[in-house]
């Protein structure tokens, strides 16, 4: 699919979100109640959050190096009935629910590339820098009980060819009985590329081997990874939330096989505070 049909694709989908029928009616529930679907509103209108990560996970995509990060948060919603317009941190779009147990959600997302001072070992010496991508996502959530206790998902993620396909399916489940959006939720998962999105991160080119000294690499498409991730997310009085995300994914063969890799497995544990300010 090239860069306009793509265009044209996500342009289609924004049509059929907006007209799509549904019974859910405005309440002060959340869109859908999930640790793991942000919904920061108290009914209809606008709302916003601030806050502060800190992540101590891989310094790039394969890497055997690990670092701690902190990053600023911010977002700000705005729901409306069954629609939630959403800006979060790198991502812009909106989320929909349907009905009682599907959510559809399209979004633009920025998606940093890679740099060489990325490994301080001098790992990506002579490797070309990926560039940085705004790209284009599809996500539909769909709940296996009337509760949102477990559910499935697909997601489509896709950009031009310098950075390629993605895919991902996810089966989750939702260890507390509450509704607000808080507790605890899990959910594995295993994503797939295309050629484009598999060398990007993990092909070395036969000038990057000549540069870097490492065997050139070419990957085909297929079967990427299979992960694991665990958030909780507590209500810290009435304006304050404590988000903690553990996440673990282990690469498929060709991928764990690749010179970049140092590892065929990346972890990652994020805590973060949130101020609820509007």
């Amino acid at each position: 699919m090239n860069s306009t049909h793509k265009t044209s694709f996500f342009a289609f989908l924004t049509v059929l979100l907006l007209i799509w029928p549904s019974s859910i009616s405005a309440s002060h529930k959340p869109l859908v109640p999930l640790p793991s679907v942000f919904d920061f509103s108290k009914g209809d209108g606008w709302a916003g959050a601030l806050g502060l990560g800190i992540e101590y996970e891989t310094a790039y995509d394969g890497s055997d190096e690990y670092e701690f990060e902190v990053d600023p948060i911010g977002a700000v919603h705005y729901r409306q009935g069954r629609n939630l317009y959403f800006w979060e941190g790198m991502e812009l779009g909106m989320r929909r629910r349907t009905n009682e147990k599907t959510m559809l959600q399209l979004n633009l997302r920025y998606e940093s590339g890679r740099e060489r001072d990325d490994s301080e070992d001098g790992r990506l010496n002579g490797l070309n820098e990926p560039d940085s991508e705004i790209v284009g996502v599809i996500e539909m959530r769909h709940a296996l009980d009337k509760n949102w206790r477990n559910w499935f998902a697909f997601r489509y993620m896709g950009g031009n060819s310098d950075f390629g396909s993605l895919g991902v399916i996810a089966f989750g489940h939702r260890f507390d009985r509450r509704t607000d959006g808080t507790g605890t939720e899990a959910f594995v998962f295993s994503t797939f590329g295309d050629s484009d999105f598999m060398n990007k991160d993990f092909g070395i080119t036969q000038p990057e081997s000549v540069r870097s000294g490492l065997p050139a690499t070419t990957l085909d498409g297929g079967y990427r990874s299979t992960g694991l991730t665990v958030i909780n997310r507590r209500n810290v009085g009435k304006k304050n939330q404590i988000i903690t995300q553990l996440g673990l994914e282990f690469y498929g063969g060709e991928i764990a096989d690749s010179p970049i890799s140092r590892n065929d497995y990346e972890a990652e544990l994020s805590v973060s505070y949130v101020w609820l300010f509007w």
